[in-house]
């Protein structure tokens, strides 16, 4: 499925435009792998915002690399270590305006200023995170964590990621 995003409309036409995508590009039929990296793909693509976008899966008490797109990056983080871990941990998004002011926070990539992690719970345990960097300060808002949070749940009820938790 071939994608084309208008940069040019605000940031709320964009979610808005990615969340139809989203509706048609997530096919439960398909790998969860190739869905999870077509979701990446898509994030990328449609904001300029974003630096380093990727999922992290929990595995027991670490969370391990997912698909991602950006800089190389740490394959493994400890729950309730970094924003990551944190997110993970305490089950709730985590907005951080400068990662430099966040105690804690794992420098994977030191050109990231800005962070928003969300964290993926199925059937009341943490399956991950949705980790998004960017390389300004204050790129991400309370607008951008009720879109993602939405995205992230039409992403469960599609795909069955429970079938995808790495024990």
């Amino acid at each position: 499925m071939q994608v084309a995003i208008d940069l040019n409309k605000s940031e709320v036409e964009i979610y808005e435009e990615c969340f139809v995508i989203l509706e048609h590009l997530i096919i439960s039929s398909d790998k969860i792998i190739s869905n999870l990296s077509n979701y990446i793909a898509l994030m990328k693509q449609a904001f300029s915002k974003i630096s380093w976008i990727g999922f992290y899966i929990r595995e027991n008490d670490k969370l391990f690399l997912g698909p991602f797109q950006g800089k190389t990056a740490c394959t493994e983080i400890l729950i309730g270590n970094g924003v990551c871990g944190t997110s993970a941990h305490i089950r709730e998004t985590i907005i951080v305006n400068n990662v430099n002011e966040f105690a804690g926070h794992i420098a994977c990539d030191s050109s990231s200023k800005s962070e928003i992690v969300i964290p993926i719970i199925i059937n009341e345990q943490v399956w991950g995170v949705l980790d998004i960097d960017s390389s300004a300060i204050g790129s991400f808002s309370t607008m951008d964590k009720n879109y993602l949070e939405k995205q992230i749940e039409l992403l469960t009820k599609k795909l069955n990621l429970d079938e995808f938790v790495l024990q």
